[in-house]
This record gives structure tokens, sequence and C-alpha cells, in this order.
């Protein structure tokens, strides 16, 4: 079998599991400025006295590497290619010093009733730190392909 997968490859219950991404206060302050521009994202000091009550990072800055994550651990054939998303949660800020990975798991494959070449594949997603705390669930339907003939 490739590295790639195809849909024949797939089934319920699979895992896949992502490296480390390592996230400092540098990396959470520029993603702030260019896309979520908040007190809490962008200075530590002022941060303090915030829900947060520290530096977080924006939910939009973990989704954003988590997808990195998906696509760097997540091997299939014709790429990542997503069908919607069923939930987004952030059940705790991501923290200067998390160190970030992603666990998948196949919960279903949906075949595609009139295109036999192609099924719908349901994921559950959590993005977790290095002491395994959930920072962020996701539930991805992501496009899988049959391998050709």
């Amino acid at each position: 079998m490739s590295d790639k997968l195809y849909l024949e490859d797939l089934y319920e219950g699979q895992k896949f599991v992502s490296g480390d991404h390592p996230l400092d206060e540098a990396q959470i302050v520029a993603y702030a400025r260019q896309f979520d521009p908040q007190v809490f994202h962008l200075d530590a000091d002022a941060a303090q006295n915030t829900f947060f009550q520290g530096l977080a990072a924006s939910g939009w800055h973990t989704a954003s590497i988590s997808m990195r994550l998906v696509t760097e651990s997540i091997p299939l054939a014709d790429g990542i290619i997503g069908g919607g998303v069923e939930e987004l949660a952030w059940p705790q800020p991501t923290r200067p010093g998390d160190v970030l990975h992603l666990e998948s798991e196949i919960v279903e494959i949906i075949p595609s009733r009139s295109r036999p070449d192609r099924a719908m594949v349901r994921l559950l997603c959590q993005t977790k730190n290095q002491r395994g705390e959930v920072l962020q669930r996701f539930r991805p339907k992501l496009l899988a392909f049959r391998r050709p003939a």
C-alpha cells in the first residue's frame, strides 16, 4: 500500500496522530495582529485583566494550526477537501508555550449515492497540548476518492 490513502484504505475507528507544533508568544501576537487584533491576543500584560487572564491564541489561530496538522497527518491521496464542519469548539485557551498535536478518528464513512467513486468521511479531531488537554475539538467532513482503475 502506498503512503497516500484512498477510500478503500479507510475504515471507521481508524486513528491518525500528527506531529507537534510548538507555539510561542511571537506567533500568537503576529497572527493576532493580522487576523484577530484583540487585546487578549496581542498584549500579555493587558490580557491579565481579561476573561482569559493572560495571553491566549485566537481560536482561529488554533484552527489554522489544526488545519496544517490535518494535512500533515491524514494522507488522503487527492488532498484534504472539506465538505463542512459539524462542530468547532475551544474548550480552553491555547497559550504561549503550548505544544500542539492533533488526534483524529474516522467516525463514519458515507458513500455517495450518485457518485460511486467517492464518499464523505466524518472525523472527530482534537487538538491537544503537551499535557493532553483538549484545546480545540472539531468534526469535519472530508471528501475521499476511490483508487483510480
